[in-house]
């Protein structure tokens, strides 16, 4: 981007409005807030106000955040339906030197959630990947759950089918650590 074509790269925090600082060309994988928008740290909304794009799993997700820090970066979906399709095009952007975030609804992107497509490409292609941590549904878990952190086994989503279900769960059952699984909030208020 040319310096007149330059965006304003700006975000806002509690009506102070801040400016970001440039960014180095490459893919910057960015936690999000998992339902507290202040659970986000400073460099990654001056990462999401400076890039040129940010990826979302889901635009009208992410606006929430984007629209609460007045961070106005353009927008593309990226999800589990169209990832592999879209990532030969994001991976020619980062090619010609652009600041591209990705970021998922909540949490960390890749743990249980899409990017990873992406950043394989973008690591075989020789490009700059960037972790901005932060928010993560599986270390909060960890944190509150009273069982051993010391060592820990991450799961993520079991299969839905019962019997595929049941036949994971079996090949699980002499694991001795910690076992943390993800599942929808949906499912776990069935009855």
């Amino acid at each position: 981007m040319s310096q007149n074509e330059q965006k304003s790269a700006n975000y806002c925090i509690f009506g102070t409005k801040f400016d970001a600082p440039e960014l180095a060309p490459g893919l910057y994988v960015v936690a999000t807030p998992i339902g507290n928008l202040r659970d986000i740290s400073i460099r990654a909304l001056q990462t999401l106000a400076a890039a040129e794009l940010i990826l979302c799993e889901d635009t009208r997700q992410s606006a929430r955040l984007l629209d609460h820090y007045l961070i106005n970066t353009s927008k593309s979906s990226l999800h589990e339906h169209n990832e592999r399709k879209k990532s030969a095009s994001i991976i020619e952007k980062l090619q010609k030197g652009a600041a591209i975030a990705l970021i998922s609804d909540a949490g960390t992107p890749l743990i249980s959630d899409p990017g990873f497509p992406l950043v394989q490409a973008a690591r075989e292609q020789k490009i700059d990947v960037f972790a901005l941590p932060g928010a993560s549904a599986l270390l909060g878990g960890l944190m509150v759950a009273g069982l051993p952190t010391d060592q820990f086994t991450f799961i993520g989503f079991l299969p839905v089918k019962q019997n595929a279900r049941l036949s994971a769960l079996k090949k699980l059952a002499d694991v001795p650590q910690t076992q943390v699984f993800y599942e929808s909030a949906a499912v776990l208020k069935k009855p």
